[in-house]
């Protein structure tokens, strides 16, 4: 028989590894998003060209990654410059990356909130990105540099 000590001992336990469950959420976003802007720390850094479908996939969820596809081909059919035309990542076409700090908070089931500070050739700047588990994976739901977000972008 269980004793109403043990059932307590257990109910404690499970409330105790619930902030462990988020801690390793934010872990992972926070993995995924240090992963990212550490290839824009220092001078002549190539960063992450988005350059090909795959690459806009793995790094953005499908509805954004669509509208980044979508308007990458029509632009260059075109023979124009995309909406896009600077670094998603860092809101910028140049630059020199120093100090970088990522900070990520959960945002709910799924989801989470980065925050990227970081200084461009002695400008301090600020990203924010709204982070979506998609399988196993985090994606990018958008990322908003202060003046504009990257959705909004598609939307004018």
């Amino acid at each position: 028989m269980i004793s109403r000590r043990s059932m307590l001992t257990a109910t404690a336990a499970l409330f105790a590894a619930r902030p462990f469950k988020a801690l390793a959420q934010d872990a992972s976003a926070k993995a995924f998003l240090d992963a990212i802007y550490k290839r824009y720390v220092g001078k002549n850094t190539k960063g992450i060209p988005l350059d090909s479908d795959a690459v806009i996939r793995r790094y953005f969820e499908p509805s954004l990654a669509a509208l980044i596809i979508k308007d990458g081909k029509e632009a260059a059919r075109r023979k124009e410059v995309p909406t896009l035309d600077g670094d998603a990542f860092i809101g910028a076409q140049d630059w020199e990356i120093k100090a970088i700090k990522v900070d990520v908070a959960d945002a709910g089931p799924g989801k989470a909130t980065g925050t990227v500070t970081f200084t461009n050739s002695g400008e301090a700047k600020k990203v924010m990105l709204d982070l979506t588990r998609v399988g196993n994976d985090w994606k990018i739901a958008d990322i908003n540099w202060g003046e504009d977000s990257l959705r909004k972008l598609y939307k004018k």
